[in-house]
């Protein structure tokens, strides 16, 4: 944990090296149709083998049901407490692709989506926009004005996009204006002190006339919706309290933005996991990095679409592509995932994540147990604990921690 008071005198700099691969929605659950989860029915040879010689457990991203962002389900994989390094997923989008952000400004996280006739929003991703259609309606925001305000917006990917707000007064104690569900309106965003009541109003201004922009296009996309609202946070030093040379590859520019912000350096890379496993060869053997941070996307994607099917197909695609890894031969692998995304819900969940830990000092549930939920809860050699100590156990098994203590 980066908040241990005395990480620094434990941890040491060594030759051994790291890869810890995120599967972004790892986790599952079973339901009535199908009685095991997306993890029991996949085929994962890599990861069943994996498992019989792995330290496994399951994390739990915040605490017992809570259901985290991909923001908090990170930070605490890396070690940091979520609740009290909260980050805005504004800053984090707007950072990952390399927008302006200073130090004052506010940045939030946009989905441009569908509402009907009486305003009632019936798809939060505009039927997945593809990232051409969005820069497009990008280009269209960027003729809004708002007094008192420099609005600038970047288009991310697909139907995301990051909206940017500079002014002398721009202030991120602001409610959201997306509700996180379809079948109810766009929210009017508050102030939540009596200094950001001209930043909400600012907002509503803004999407009001996005609105009526959008409404007026021939697109798919009709409105816009906002949250995340956030500024430029200080955080504790990945690689200087782990004694690291961290680096990550990943396609998503949220993910991206929160390991820069960590201090770790972003590897460019395409969006396909195969860019980035090309990435990861490239700089694997160069000396120049001990710890990769590499993220793997689809699981979460058909997860939250509600696709079971996809989801155990985007999980057997992850275990033949997991191979090029573990022919690394890396000192450490660590497979986890930030947070569960059942297809069954279509959305993050509460549900704890399954993990395994590969080294020469791990200890393996065997061969008669596959990689998932249950297995590393009930037969893996670590158990439950919460995702922020497992950054403590991986730099164990790397032997990167002194002994604490005379």
């Amino acid at each position: 944990m980066i908040d241990f008071p005395y990480i620094k005198s434990i941890t040491r700099s060594t030759k051994s090296k790291i890869i810890m691969v995120v599967a972004d929605g790892l986790g599952g659950m079973a339901n009535s149709t199908n009685p095991k989860s997306e993890l029991e029915i996949a085929n994962i040879p890599t990861l069943d083998k994996l498992s019989s010689m792995s330290s496994c457990g399951v994390t739990t991203p915040v605490l017992p049901g809570i259901t985290p962002g991909s923001g908090p389900g990170h930070m605490a994989l890396f070690g940091y407490n979520p609740i009290k390094y909260l980050l805005g997923r504004g800053v984090l989008e707007g950072l990952g692709i390399g927008a302006n952000i200073g130090s004052h400004d506010v940045a939030a996280r946009g989905n441009f989506c569908i509402t009907d006739a009486n305003g009632i929003i019936t798809d939060r991703r505009a039927g997945r926009l593809t990232t051409k259609e969005s820069k497009t309606l990008v280009e269209i925001l960027n003729t809004i004005e708002i007094p008192g305000f420099e609005i600038k917006v970047h288009p991310v990917m697909d139907y995301r996009f990051v909206l940017v707000l500079k002014g002398p007064n721009a202030s991120a104690n602001i409610t959201e204006t997306d509700p996180q569900v379809t079948g109810t309106s766009i929210l009017e965003s508050e102030g939540l002190t009596p200094s950001s009541t001209g930043t909400a109003l600012a907002v509503n201004l803004f999407t009001r006339n996005a609105n009526l922009l959008l409404s007026s296009q021939k697109g798919t996309a009709n409105s816009v919706i906002l949250r995340g609202f956030s500024t430029i946070p200080h955080l504790p030093n990945f690689a200087e309290n782990y004694k690291l040379k961290p680096a990550a590859i990943a396609g998503y520019p949220m993910y991206r933005g929160v390991a820069g912000l960590l201090g770790m350096n972003i590897l460019e890379c395409g969006q396909t996991f195969t860019e980035e496993l090309d990435m990861l060869k490239k700089h694997y053997s160069t000396g120049d990095y001990d710890y990769f941070f590499v993220h793997y996307k689809p699981a979460d994607t058909a997860g939250e679409d509600g696709d079971f099917d996809g989801k155990v197909k985007a999980l057997e695609n992850f275990d033949s592509y997991l191979k090029e890894i573990v022919d690394l031969k890396p000192d450490v692998l660590v497979v986890c995932g930030d947070h569960s995304t059942p297809s069954l819900i279509g959305s993050h969940s509460w549900h704890e994540v399954p993990f395994l830990i590969h080294s020469e000092n791990s200890q393996g549930m065997g061969d008669e147990y596959g990689f998932s939920e249950l297995n590393c809860k009930k037969n893996g050699s670590i158990g439950s604990i919460q995702a922020e100590q497992l950054m403590l156990l991986v730099l164990a098994h790397a032997n990167k921690l002194n002994k604490f203590g005379p």
